[in-house]
């Protein structure tokens, strides 16, 4: 099995993480501005990510909340 790897182009805003060195047969839109990558057998080999510092801006700050909403109700109770 290959190591995935991980890239990102600051030029066009985008993570690429490839978990295997497949050829892509297909791709599929997951969500918006993420988009799975496939072999021939319809498993996953990499993931893109478009407009990449937004989203990992987005992730980071709703995880963060999300945790220090816990640790308050969790040391309120």
């Amino acid at each position: 099995m290959t190591k995935p790897t991980m890239c990102y182009f600051p030029e066009q805003d985008v993570i690429h993480l490839a978990l295997t060195s497949e050829d892509e047969a297909e791709s599929m839109e997951i969500s918006p501005n993420i988009t799975a990558e496939l072999n021939e057998k319809g498993e996953l080999i990499g993931v893109e990510i478009l407009k990449a510092s937004t989203f990992l801006r987005d992730f980071i700050l709703e995880s963060t909340q999300a945790k220090l909403m816990q640790l308050r109700h969790v040391s309120h109770v």
